[in-house]
């Protein structure tokens, strides 16, 4: 099944996507993938089972990396997945602070790697995202306003 692109109208920089199943949101994952670079920062928030990790998994998938390693970093708080880039993925939920994740070594395993931080909001403004997911719960199944960095129409 081919996908249309993700569609970005010229004038704006932000749009919302139904993902009423599984494959929807593994259909996103696949057409965002090749607009993603090293060094992106991906702020995912929405609450807990809206789909964030699910679509890191996909993600992972879609840059040539084995889906079934990834898993929520919960009690880790960091996983780093192989794929083309390396993806790191984060779960802020339990950080406090800015400082916390630079403990981590946030910057430097994101200098080549994309990265995808669950529960952004929780570290604010410091993590300085280039794309921004908010995943919510609707009667239809999910959706995710997206808003992407200045300058990319996927």
């Amino acid at each position: 099944m081919t996908l249309p692109p993700v569609p970005f109208p010229d004038h704006a920089r932000s749009m919302l996507v139904d993902l009423p199943d599984e494959a929807a949101t593994a259909g996103l994952a696949r057409r965002l993938a090749p607009h993603l670079r090293a060094g992106d920062r991906l702020a995912l928030d929405g609450p807990m089972g809206a789909g964030k990790t699910t679509f890191v998994r996909h993600l992972v998938a879609a840059l040539g990396g084995d889906a079934t390693c990834v898993s929520s970093p919960t009690y880790t708080l960091l996983h780093r997945y192989e794929s083309h880039p390396p993806v790191i993925h984060v779960d802020a939920c339990r950080l406090h602070s800015p400082g916390q994740l630079a403990a981590l070594g946030f910057d430097e395993l994101c200098a080549e790697a994309i990265a995808a931080i669950e529960w952004a909001e929780r570290i604010g403004e410091a993590l300085a995202p280039t794309w921004r997911f908010a995943f919510a719960h609707v009667a239809t199944g999910r959706q995710a306003r997206i808003e992407a960095p200045a300058g990319v129409q996927p």
